[in-house]
């Protein structure tokens, strides 16, 4: 299995691809990312220098992936979600030496259209819901909506949401997988059956 690359993708040397990627129409990958195996750039996606974006991701069509931006694996970026570098950037200041990392790990969803404010983390396998605008860590298997976003509940890691309060103590079952996660106050976590 080999990396797809289409005739109007731009790929410029030095880029990394994994085995089995696929880079659709009008894609502009720089010469300094670095992609895993099994990823699906969707058309019109721009991936920049200082990227990391792990295997079995998929960037939906319209996504720009700016600079210091990591997806670890397993990442849904929906389509025309925003990601941004500059926390306050000025057409006419030069802020590159200012760029705010984000961290997006293992299995989350970000949601069509939502907005990722530069230098936060979105812990494992939570869910950013369409539209939403995300100024602050999200906890993992949170799911977050509105703007500016807040918690309205948790998923599994299959992407359904858990009957289980915001916070306190608690247990759900996933229904699709069985799967057992118990809440520690503001903490959920996956554990064995």
């Amino acid at each position: 299995m080999s990396v797809r690359i289409h005739d109007t993708a731009v790929v410029d040397e030095g880029a990394q691809l994994g085995e089995g990627s696929r880079v659709w129409h009008w894609v502009h990958v720089c010469g300094g990312a670095r992609i895993g195996k099994g990823v699906s750039l969707g058309q019109n996606v721009f991936v920049g220098n200082k990227v990391v974006i792990g295997d079995h991701c998929k960037v939906q069509n319209n996504v720009s992936v700016y600079d210091n931006v990591t997806l670890q694996e397993g990442v849904f970026c929906g389509p025309s979600m925003v990601f941004t570098n500059v926390y306050n950037p000025r057409s006419l200041i030069e802020r590159k030496s200012e760029y705010r990392d984000t961290l997006v790990k293992q299995g989350a969803t970000l949601g069509a259209n939502c907005t990722i404010v530069c230098g936060v983390t979105i812990r494992e396998y939570a869910f950013i819901g369409a539209g939403a605008v995300i100024n602050k860590d999200v906890p993992a298997y949170a799911l977050m909506v509105g703007v500016p976003a807040r918690q309205i509940g948790w998923m599994s890691e299959h992407g359904e949401q858990l009957d289980i309060p915001l916070e306190g103590k608690g247990e759900a079952v996933c229904q699709h997988t069985g799967d057992r996660y118990v809440l520690d106050g503001k903490k959920l976590k996956k554990v064995n059956a």
